[in-house]
């Protein structure tokens, strides 16, 4: 029976002892990644750096304890608490997180999560058995259970933990949907100066920056794509960024320059003019078909602000200049995309230089201010006001926001910024999105789109269950899977 224990308790330290030196070995041969995927688990984004080190650090400590008579009881002790942490680590993955991320870590990572969870608890008793031999008739229970249970609690805590830090305390780290996306059609366009119009029910639009007169009629599925031109019910203009915009069952060209706005149904190719000198403008929002939204410099502050104006009513506009909030010159601390929610009633202005977006209903009411997780907060730019009044950039600006579109209660964001432990390969072959559900105020995740042949991504749009994307001269429709599906459906 002595010589059996022996041979169990030698065999387990050994088993132990290679699986954790492989272990820490295998991470620290490839700690980029072994970091990027600790940072993307659902239990432990907020710690992932200190983490990453913890563990490989921890794993070869246990080896060493092993290795010796008179640390060997200590290293059983290591090795069980070690493996019970593990073992509710993954406990907690697979019935409590909202994904399943990919595994990590030396063999471990040619197993499925379940088999994970099984192959830690034979060594949770494993360890459990050699402790009980060593000890012989000492007591053995209380430590035994201190080594499995406060391992647990520990695990917890740090889930907890990070859950609150990285939802209301996030500096920046991401957490990424797993294979958030597949292709599920594409087609080739005539040219790569497309831009997205706006959708409805039945089909997707495009407008062309070639032929600002043209529409493409295009169905979900990109199996039908037809060319509309339009006519205006005037020409005698100069069009200086003439833009197509689609809303409902009309839509509309419109050149803040002149400035004019024309509108027609879509099953008519005559567009008529609804507003004429009414408002000078550089974005332009439909409401409904009395009102629109528009942005535009202020004579007054000289910076950018917001307004509401009814078509050709000779009403004034209802201007709104305490929206955007002017850091610098008001005019490039502040610009920014304005968007609308094709599915509720709400419009979203993106600052562009800064981590903040505003939310809005059609009256222009802020509904609620909130920050994206990069930590820009201040717009870093510098300019120079030359002698004629005008102001310039002098200095490459940071680039915090790029594009954007929207769906449900649910803000797509086209970030411009690795974030905190990121792949950097992976980020220069992909694009990053990031979404935030603005009603519950909260950063819902990030997903990639790959990059297409070194072509720059030109536009992107929100449907509720895929995403159109633009890219040098291809439409592609990117189907979501069930994880970003139930995040966004909500």
């Amino acid at each position: 029976m002595r010589n059996f224990q022996n041979i169990f308790i030698k065999a387990v330290s050994y088993f132990f002892m290679l699986l954790f030196f492989y272990a820490a070995i295998s991470k620290m041969m490839d700690f980029e990644n072994f970091r990027v995927q600790i940072a993307q688990s659902p239990l432990l984004t907020s710690f992932a750096g200190f983490i990453a080190y913890t563990v490989i650090g921890i794993e070869l400590l246990v080896c060493f304890l092993l290795a010796f008579p008179r640390t060997h009881l200590a290293g059983q002790y290591a090795s069980l608490s070690l493996m019970s942490a593990f073992t509710i680590y993954i406990y907690i993955i697979l019935h409590y997180s909202e994904y399943i991320p990919c595994s990590c870590g030396g063999i471990l990572e040619k197993m499925s999560w379940t088999q994970h969870l099984v192959f830690n608890v034979f060594c949770v008793l494993l360890s459990m058995g050699a402790i009980i031999m060593l000890r012989k008739n000492k007591r053995w229970v209380r430590p035994v259970v201190l080594g499995i249970v406060l391992p647990i609690f520990l695990v917890i805590g740090l889930y907890l933990s990070s859950e609150s830090r990285f939802k209301n305390e996030n500096n920046f780290t991401r957490r990424y949907f797993p294979n958030a996306l597949v292709e599920d059609s594409r087609i080739s366009l005539d040219h790569q100066f497309y831009y997205f119009a706006g959708s409805n029910s039945e089909h997707l639009f495009l407008g062309d920056l070639t032929s600002p007169l043209t529409m493409k009629k295009v169905t979900p599925d990109l199996t039908t794509v037809q060319d509309l031109k339009v006519n205006l019910d005037s020409y005698d203009h100069f069009f200086k960024r003439l833009r197509l915009t689609v809303k409902d069952h009309y839509y509309y060209f419109s050149d803040g320059s002149v400035p004019i706005i024309y509108r027609g149904k879509l099953n008519q190719p005559i567009a008529k003019t609804v507003s004429y000198r009414q408002v000078y403008f550089n974005q332009f929002i439909p409401i409904d078909s009395s009102r629109f939204v528009f942005r535009t410099i202020s004579a007054k502050t000289r910076s950018f602000t917001l307004g509401i104006q009814k078509y050709d009513t000779g009403a004034k506009a209802v201007m709104h200049p305490e929206i955007l909030r002017k850091q610098a010159d008001g005019i490039f601390d502040s610009d920014g995309n304005l968007i609308s929610t094709p599915q509720a009633p709400n419009l979203i202005y993106t600052y562009m230089y800064r981590n903040q977006f505003i939310v809005m209903d059609e009256q222009l009411s802020v509904l609620n201010r909130e920050n994206t997780i990069d930590t820009t907060s201040v717009a870093k730019i510098r300019t120079k006001t030359l002698s004629d009044g005008r102001t310039k950039m002098n200095a490459p600006p940071l680039k915090v926001n790029k594009l954007q579109t929207a769906v449900n209660d649910v803000l797509f964001n086209q970030s411009d910024l690795m974030g905190k432990n990121e792949s950097e390969k992976r980020w220069k072959s992909s694009w990053a999105i990031d979404l935030y559900h603005f009603r519950k105020k909260q950063y819902a995740g990030s997903f990639y789109i790959p990059h297409r042949k070194g072509k720059k991504l030109t536009g992107f749009w929100a449907s509720r269950d895929r995403i159109y994307v633009l890219t040098g001269s291809e439409l592609i429709s990117y189907r979501y899977r069930d994880h970003l599906l139930q995040a966004i459906n909500q």
